[in-house]
């Protein structure tokens, strides 16, 4: 049997992040030969491109406490609509970010296509950080440390009500994986969300296999499928080292493809994303190749 087309489609969106340069993220990831790759191990592609941004030079910031909001939030829209009809095609939807603000869009996406069949979906992240802010908790006003808590129901309604319905995940089924830098008054948001959070003291202690076989038990309980958010910043900055906010302390590059591995032989993934790649710090695009080659991972490349 053939496989499956996988829909490719950039949001090249830094507004959400504090630091310039993922918005060339999704040229950095096509140019480390994605497409071709895809197309190497069978499957068939269609790239639609990237869906429109706004460039923050040509736009006010706007409130302090959630920056560029109105901006972010129509570029989620976008992206959920293209989501959501690559769905409607039988399509898979890879999203190459941009920052992680853009996960509200995805996740907004692929939980309506399953909401409308009375379904609903699952939801592994994996990141350095809990993303679970608030504009009344975030230090910095960046909706790239938000987006995750918008997909659970809690932040602006720009972002938590896109096809007017929220959460857009049940928290029950939402595991959180990698995480080892959580902001002060995050912490508690993160304890009193029902979200499973494994964090790199897990995974030191009980192995990323084991963490990844609960995190499916997790997203797949009562669900249909799941959805992949992946920030690169995961992954200790010396195997990737150009992502938006790194962090030291990650997983490694072998722990990196086990995590894809696993979640392919579940075969319950019906989108992914990769997000916060940046090529301005990266060195000769190192963190896009390794992005690529872990999106191979998930899809199916195995070493026999």
């Amino acid at each position: 049997m053939p496989e499956p087309t996988i829909a490719i489609i950039g949001a090249p969106l830094d507004l959400g992040a504090g630091r310039r340069g993922v918005d060339m993220g999704p040229s950095a990831v096509r140019v480390a030969e994605l497409n071709a790759r895809l197309v190497a191990m069978g499957y068939g592609v269609e790239d639609l491109g990237n869906v429109p941004v706004v460039q923050p030079e040509a736009t006010p910031a706007g409130p302090q406490q959630a920056r560029y909001l109105p901006q972010i939030a129509e570029t989620c829209r976008h992206l959920a609509d293209s989501v959501r009809d690559a769905m409607g095609q039988g399509k898979t939807p890879l999203v190459l970010g941009g920052d992680h603000s853009i996960a509200v869009g995805t996740v907004s996406g692929a939980s309506k296509h399953f909401h409308d069949q009375g379904k609903r979906i699952g939801l592994i992240w994996i990141d350095a950080h809990a993303d679970m802010n608030t504009p009344e908790t975030s230090p910095s006003g960046n909706v790239h440390g938000m987006p995750l808590a918008c997909c659970l129901g809690n932040g602006p309604p720009e972002l938590t009500h896109i096809y007017d319905y929220a959460p857009k995940v049940d928290p029950r089924n939402v595991a959180l994986i990698g995480i080892r830098s959580v902001d002060t008054r995050e912490r508690k948001a993160v304890r009193q969300s029902g979200v499973r959070a494994f964090t790199m003291r897990d995974i030191d202690e009980r192995g990323l296999r084991d963490v990844m076989e609960e995190a499916l038990r997790i997203a797949m309980s009562g669900a249909d499928a799941f959805h992949l958010s992946l920030d690169m910043d995961a992954v200790d900055p010396q195997e990737a080292p150009g992502v938006g906010t790194p962090v030291k302390g990650g997983i490694t590059y072998r722990e990196a493809h086990l995590a894809m591995e696993t979640l392919c032989d579940c075969g319950k993934m019906c989108s992914l994303e990769v997000v916060e790649v940046n090529p301005v710090i990266d060195e000769v695009n190192r963190t896009a190749s390794l992005a690529v080659e872990l999106i191979l991972s998930a899809l199916g490349k195995r070493i026999l």
